[in-house]
Formats: C-alpha cells, structure tokens, sequence
C-alpha cells in the first residue's frame, strides 16, 4: 500500500530562556517537514533560524519535481537528482543566512542548525546539520538517523571521552558545523525506505538532551498533536533549559495498491544488519549503504558472476537460493542472508569462482564506486568496515597457514614451492 503521511509539531521557549531562537515547517500535502535551532544569541538566532526554513521550503517547492520523478522512478540517476535537491536548499539558506549576517554587526557570525525530511513516495529523503536530530521509531524500537555535529561528538566517536561525560561536559553545545556561519556547509544526507507504522522524530537539543535514544520509542507512539505537546511538557518538567522543539510524522497505508513491499523492505534490512561486515555499523550507517544498494531479480539457472570475470560488486540474498562454483565444481550453497563478492569492494581481482542461482532470487547489489563514495564522505565508516575486512582476511590467512602445515606434516619429503603467507 502507498503511504499517507500526516504531520504535527510545537515549539516552546523552555523555561529558562527569554526568546525563542527554535523554528518549524510543516507541508503535509507535499510531505515535508524542517526544524532549525538558531545560534548567535536573542534576535540573531531567531532570524537565522526562520531565514533558514523560509530558504529551505522555497527551494523544495521550486523542485518538487526532483521528488514527483524519484517517487515514480526509483533509478539511481533520479534518487541522485532528489538528494542533490535538499543538499542544494540547504546550501541555499547557508548562503542566505551568511550573507544576512554580513549586513548588520549584531548578526554578524549567526547561524542555525537545520534538519529536513522529504517525502518521495515510499522513500523519505533526510538533510542535516548541526546537532538536532531525527529518529525513525519503527517496530517498537528507535533509530537514530543523525550524527550530531558538535565537539563532543567527535570527542566520543574518537574514545577520548564517555558519552556520559559528553552529556556534562561544558562544551556539549559548541557546534562544528552550522547553517549560515560561513557561505557553505557541508550537509549529512540519506535516503530511507518508509514503512506503513514509521514514526519520524525531528527535535532540537532542547528536546533530546533529556532523552536516551533507547527511551525514544517509549516517549512516541504516534504523530499527533497530543503526543507533541506530551514531548514538550516532558522536556519542560526535566528542566527546560532551552528551547524545545519537535515534529512528529507519522506513516499509514494508503488507498492504492503501491509496488513497494513491506515485507521486502524489511527482508533487505534484515539481511544488510546480519552481515558480520556490516554489524558494527550504526543503523544510520546501515542505511546509508542500503539506499546505495540496488536490487536485483535472477532466475533459476541464471549466472551471477562468472569465475575469472572482474569484479566490482557485492552480493547479499535477501531470499532464494545460489550455488558457488569453481571449475564447474560446485563447493557451496548460500541461501538468504548468505553473501559473496564482498573483497570487490576494495578490489578489481578477477571473480574467485562462479555464483549461479538455483531458485529464483532476491539480492542487493552494492557497487565498488557507490561504497567509495560513501566511505570518502565518511571515514569513521570507511574505518569500520576495512577493519573489519582486515579481521575477515586475518583469519582466513590462519585457516590457510594451518592447512598448509597439515599438509607439509602429511607429506615430510614432497617439495614444494608454495610459501607460507601467515605464520603466528
């Protein structure tokens, strides 16, 4: 079933505050939804945060289309062309904030944070900078989409603080990336399959400083407006020590019969979170690599690599069946959840063996340049995943060392001309 989305959000000045530098937009009929938290102090934060959603929606609506192509043809030329729209809006309000800051001396160095949701049928694309943040409340459990731009971030992400120290430290607010501070930002983007029964979560820090993200799901159990008024009225009575601010979307199906499928959507997550490659990987950065995958449909019989070919993709079965052969030899079987082609990522070697399906199946195809891509943008994920290709590799070196001495022990006087490659 399609998705019918409906919106609500509030912003409230807290208790301790005297103005109210936090801001909202919300356009069900075109589904999109933008909080900014404005920096700079009294009337300059206010004003970068409004100039900055002002900004923003003007340029979604100039480009809606970007979205109304993307919804209708999920290639990857066209989610491309969505991304590049909400990066390009927020580069939009940067420059405008900026350069309204350059007019008057008093608002010279304000700036916002900004975090942005766009709907595009059965997908939601994500913008963000600063440290507001969006959460996907799904099943029960909640997700956190965003990575907060703010020293103690790095300093946690680094290990040379706690997160529960971060939460005191005096430095908790100090930014490291800001709408409007400068002429351009650099802006976090992702795209994200929605599901009937999603929730999304956009709030400021006034809002989530009083919440763990593992008490997320339990505070929002549906988008409407009381459920808004309880999360303001929940970060007053915890202290309210700055401007609140939250929006609450909310996923049902629809009227019409959709060519996304729930169950499948599910199954490519599932699959992608089971990975040993993946599972040290936030579910933000899970998703990141998710909307660069693409799926792919094979029938019985057909072949999906070809042993000697070059390779410059990876494989996950979502559902059905392959068999890997090498030398016509078939040596194993994978089924749902299985993977192969996983070194392609970081290398043009030709194809070890061939990989043939044996039932009609389902899998998700990661490019070489897509994952590139990704891990130049992001280098804590970039580390991640080689570290753990470097452990993968590691044992599989002992494996062969181990069999390789068997061997040489089975057979004292053979000679032989292989090397040991790893001897511990």
């Amino acid at each position: 079933m399609p998705l019918a989305v409906v919106a609500h959000g509030h912003t409230d000045l807290g208790r301790l505050r005297k103005v109210n530098e936090d801001c909202f937009a919300i356009d069900e009929q075109r589904s999109i939804a933008i909080v900014a938290d404005g920096m700079g102090g009294h009337i300059s934060g206010e004003v970068a945060s409004q100039t900055a959603v002002a900004a923003v929606r003007e340029q979604l609506n100039a480009n809606i289309v970007a979205f109304d192509k993307y919804r209708d043809d999920p290639s990857d030329a066209r989610r491309a062309a969505a991304v590049a729209v909400v990066e390009k809006a927020i580069q939009h309000a940067c420059g405008r904030v900026f350069h309204l800051g350059q007019l008057e001396d008093k608002k010279r160095g304000m700036g916002t944070t900004i975090d942005v949701v766009v709907r595009a049928g059965d997908r939601a694309i994500l913008g963000h900078v600063g440290d507001g943040r969006v959460y996907l409340i799904r099943g029960g459990q909640s997700y956190r989409l965003t990575k907060d731009h703010t020293i103690v971030a790095q300093q946690v992400e680094a290990g040379i603080i706690t997160p529960q120290e971060a939460a005191e430290s005096t430095l908790r607010g100090v930014l490291t990336r800001a709408v409007g501070t400068h002429e351009s930002v650099q802006v976090d983007t992702l795209v994200l399959d929605l599901l009937a029964g999603d929730l999304l979560l956009l709030c400021t820090d006034g809002m989530h400083r009083y919440l763990r993200d593992e008490e997320v799901a339990m505070r929002v159990r549906e988008a409407s407006p009381g459920a808004v008024r309880q999360l303001i009225d929940f970060a007053n009575l915890s202290g309210g020590e700055d401007n609140i601010c939250a929006v609450l979307v909310g996923c049902s199906p629809g009227e019409v019969e959709s060519a996304s499928d729930p169950k499948r959507v599910s199954s490519r997550i599932d699959a992608m979170r089971s990975l040993p490659l993946f599972q040290h990987l936030s579910y933000k950065e899970q998703v990141s690599i998710l909307s660069v995958a693409q799926n792919r449909l094979v029938e019985p019989g057909a072949v999906i690599v070809r042993q000697g070919d070059p390779g410059q993709e990876m494989f996950i079965i979502v559902d059905g069946e392959v068999v890997v052969e090498r030398d016509g030899i078939a040596i194993a079987e994978l089924g749902a959840g299985g993977h192969f082609g996983e070194m392609s990522i970081v290398d043009d070697a030709p194809r070890s063996a061939s990989v043939r399906a044996r039932a009609r199946t389902d899998l998700l195809v990661i490019g070489q340049a897509e994952m590139g891509g990704l891990m130049r943008l992001d280098p804590v994920l970039a580390v991640k995943i080689l570290w753990t290709l470097v452990q993968a590799l590691s044992g599989r070196l002992r494996v062969a060392s181990a069999e390789l001495i068997e061997f040489k022990l089975e057979e004292p006087g053979r000679k032989s001309n292989v090397q040991m490659p790893f001897v511990k």
